[in-house]
């Protein structure tokens, strides 16, 4: 595979040229136009852009007033920060009162790296999946990116996006259909299928080809849409793989692997089924890389993780 740009990079870069193509697009940043890589937006594009300042309550806010008086607003600030300091204008100023705001959660994830737990946003799957009317987008990729930030821009409902820092693999053929709600089938898989958001789907590609040398047939899912959950493809890997792993760079707790536990119950669908995502814990200190190492979000260690399911599995029988 071949690496591209950080999402981030894809980000301002698709935003600039929806900027000069619409004058309602405004973007709101609180201290982040630096970290979200917005210097050249704002350079030239001055008039469309708002500085709150490391203030993420008003943010959210103010995004929300000016969506009412009919902008098309981008609020950015790190995620770690937006969906929990803004997590009560979340729910009240943009959900509840139905403001099609685009959230854009940056640095998400463990992206911060050794700053430590107190900038890891490990939680804003959770608390957002819990809140009503809000749709939640998580790019994997360059391609998916692009795509989300253009479909964001008269997305009819509220939005979370949410990005990490560093370099991603291209993953996407350029003729790629992208809809949000609707994950993508990168591969088929008859024993495992991997079900993956964000960054963790590189990872889960790589392990198919591990796996492949052992004689294992697996696939991936890019889900990058956790709300609405495209349930349909979900239930359809379930029902033609062996077993599914699913992996995300989030808590166990409350993320993609609990929607798609849940779905396959409430189903009824029984198939051995494993979550790779970060425990319940003091985090290890490090790079983003090292800490997805640690707990074996890796090509080598998602393969070690679907072959010993794949083992157990054998073992019940």
């Amino acid at each position: 595979m071949e690496l591209g740009k950080p999402n981030l990079d894809v980000f301002a870069e698709t935003l600039l040229e929806l900027g000069r193509q619409e004058p309602n697009l405004l973007v709101v940043t609180g201290d982040s136009r630096g970290s979200a890589k917005l210097a050249a937006f704002c350079q030239t594009l001055p008039g469309q852009v708002v500085e709150v300042g490391i203030a993420e309550q008003n943010l959210v806010g103010i995004s929300a007033g000016l969506t009412a008086a009919g902008k098309k607003v981008f609020a950015v600030s790190p995620a770690c920060f937006l969906t929990a300091r803004g997590l009560e204008q979340i729910k009240n100023d943009v959900a509840y009162s139905d403001m099609p705001v685009k959230l854009i959660g940056i640095s998400a994830g463990v992206s911060y790296g050794a700053l430590g737990t107190t900038h890891h946003s490990l939680h804003d799957f959770a608390v957002l999946l819990a809140i009503h009317n809000i749709d939640i987008v998580v790019p994997a990729d360059n391609f998916e990116t692009r795509e989300t930030v253009k479909a964001a821009l008269n997305h009819p409902r509220p939005i979370y996006i949410r990005l990490d820092k560093k370099p991603v693999y291209h993953l996407h053929h350029p003729d790629t259909v992208f809809q949000i709600g609707k994950a993508i089938v990168l591969s088929r898989g008859s024993d495992v299928t991997f079900i993956a958001t964000g960054e963790t789907v590189a990872p889960a590609v790589m392990a198919t080809r591990v796996l492949t040398e052992r004689g294992i047939s697996s696939g991936v899912i890019s889900v990058h849409t956790l709300c609405p959950l495209d349930e349909e493809s979900i239930l359809e890997a379930a029902s033609t793989s062996r077993a599914i792993v699913t992996v995300e760079e989030h808590s166990v707790n409350g993320g993609l692997g609990s929607r798609v536990a849940s779905l396959l119950l409430e189903k009824g669908i029984f198939v051995p089924f494993k979550m790779v995502a970060f425990p319940v814990e003091y985090m290890v200190t490090g790079s983003q890389s090292e800490i997805f190492a640690h707990y074996n979000i890796t090509p080598q260690g998602l393969a070690e993780t679907a072959t010993r399911l794949l083992c157990s599995k054998q073992e019940i029988k």
